[in-house]
């Protein structure tokens, strides 16, 4: 990297939120039982006593998403009026559902259900087997991802339309906070911005590698430690993601698409060779159905007198879970969808995004519940009894035909749905570091390569201790506080701005009217 190009980063921006972030894992591991007590009081704080708080920001994107889809924006081509897309529609509805949480939802597809089934709530409301399959659909589906294409139409429309070369949420806010955003509080905006997206990598990353851990581990009768195992995974699914980063959108097209096949392989496999499959499609249909039916109250829900907890321990945890990950995923996918109008985006990512994660929670997680309502076995004892997870899924998997298989089935879907979602993490983390980056101009690869390799240290480090894991995934939901804040001036400063751009393509058409009538 020349001189040229090192004047262009921003150090600050790229290595500040790193730096804090490792400060405070540093602090967990030295001072832990001090440090549980602080950051779980500052948590209660945002989960609990501020909790209406996501549940509002949850359904006014959802609401703002209709209506960016259904108005005069709708129509807008993020790019030139008459841009064809850069992509075909497979390829970038594949490369939109990997970018995001696709590991964890095919991690938490398999048994999310098992986790509510004991919750009181769930009584008040019915049966296990009516209400249980209902929640995973309604966490995991419209609202999150709602999150997620608004903030890309936002970003999408910076980007193509405005042709706006600082790809940062500062920029985005531009026409709101306007000179602002060159000053202390864009710094504000952008530090905020990266501390929340490391800290949701860091979360994202212990969800579910001890699973992939614990599945070679039972395949190979290995002996030694799973967290030795773990960090052997992490540095696998690095390498995998930073080959695709430094081979640009074309390899992380190719990684997509990959994974959506063997995604869908897996579904596939468990719908028809499970012996579930009627129950599967049926509980799935009525799953479905009662979401839908009571959409507004289970997203207007906060259990006022806290009798339950439900929504305090479940859907603000999920709500502000997804608004961490708004940093580089709607990024990513504005990015991508060059030549596309709004209404196209934000149709696309609910087929495409919220159609694949209905599948997944549909198809594997009533084979389980299946399983329960038959009496063929009882993983909620068994969950219950253990409370690990992990010996769960594993235990769900072995009931399976071929459960050798697909258990190497799903550990390679994991690695490759971990690896398309950092390599869209990493491109956008390396446009952050740069004070002005055009349009189509790539970052420069020992930047990118920087930031895989940042990106996988805290998870590894973390990895040791349980203890300052749950700690660095109550810091997620902190962190999403703030960027709830930047979200709102975000998709204001995108109103405004698309207010004036139609004004301005309505005087080009007038005048170019009012030229061709004179010229007659």
């Amino acid at each position: 990297m020349n001189k040229l190009e090192k004047s262009r980063i921003d150090w600050m921006v790229t290595l500040v939120p790193f730096i804090l972030i490792v400060v405070l894992a540093g602090m967990l591991f030295v001072f832990p039982d001090q440090s549980n007590e602080v950051i779980g009081q500052i948590r209660f704080f945002f989960g609990d006593t501020v909790g209406l708080y996501y549940l509002a920001l949850g359904l006014g994107a959802l609401i703002v998403s209709i209506v960016m889809a259904l108005s005069k924006c709708g129509d807008i081509v993020l790019g030139e009026p008459f841009e064809k897309p850069k992509y075909s529609f497979f390829t970038w509805g594949c490369m939109m559902f990997t970018c995001g949480l696709a590991a964890d939802i095919l991690f938490y597809s398999f048994a999310e259900w098992v986790m509510y089934a004991t919750n009181p709530h769930i009584a008040e409301l019915g049966s296990i087997i009516e209400w249980a399959g209902v929640f995973p659909l309604f966490h995991w589906s419209f609202i999150p991802w709602a999150f997620y294409l608004v903030l890309a139409v936002a970003f999408g429309f910076m980007l193509h339309v405005r042709k706006r070369s600082r790809q940062r949420y500062s920029e985005a806010c531009r026409p709101v906070i306007g000179k602002h955003s060159d000053g202390l509080a864009g710094r504000i905006i952008d530090l905020f911005a990266l501390f929340a997206l490391l800290a949701g990598t860091a979360t994202t990353f212990s969800v579910a590698t001890p699973l992939m851990a614990s599945i070679i581990m039972k395949l190979f009768h290995i002996e030694i430690s799973r967290r030795f195992v773990t960090i052997i995974i992490l540095l696998i699914t690095c390498a995998v993601y930073t080959y695709a980063v430094l081979h640009g959108f074309k390899g992380i097209g190719i990684l997509a698409k990959t994974c959506i096949y063997l995604f869908f392989g897996l579904l596939l496999i468990v719908l028809f060779t499970s012996g579930q499959g009627r129950f599967i499609l049926e509980n799935g249909f009525q799953s479905f159905g009662k979401m839908v039916q009571n959409f507004i109250g289970l997203s207007t829900y906060v259990d006022p007198v806290r009798e339950n907890n439900f929504p305090q321990d479940w859907t603000i945890y999920y709500w502000a879970y997804w608004m961490v990950w708004c940093i580089a995923a709607p990024f990513f996918i504005g990015n991508i969808s060059r030549g596309r109008t709004i209404r196209q985006v934000i149709g696309g990512g609910y087929i495409f995004g919220v159609g694949s994660t209905i599948v997944s929670f549909v198809v594997l997680g009533n084979y389980s519940l299946g399983l329960q309502a038959a009496g063929g076995a009882d993983f909620i004892a068994v969950y219950e009894k253990s409370g690990d997870l992990y010996e769960l899924i594993l235990n769900i998997i072995d009931t399976m035909p071929f459960s050798k298989f697909i258990l190497v089935l799903v550990i390679v879907t994991m690695v490759t749905f971990y690896a398309t979602s950092f390599d869209s993490i990493a491109y956008t983390a390396s446009c952050y570091s740069y004070y002005n980056l055009g349009e189509d101009e790539m970052p420069h690869r020992a930047i990118e390569l920087l930031w895989c390799l940042l990106l996988i240290v805290l998870p590894m480090g973390l990895v040791f201790s349980e203890s300052s894991m749950n700690n660095i995934q109550s810091v997620s939901i902190i962190s999403a506080f703030p960027i709830g804040i930047i979200m709102v001036i975000m998709v204001w400063s995108f109103f405004k701005d698309a207010k004036d751009y139609l004004k301005e393509k309505e005087n080009k058409i007038k005048t170019g009217d009012h030229i061709c009538q004179e010229n007659q």
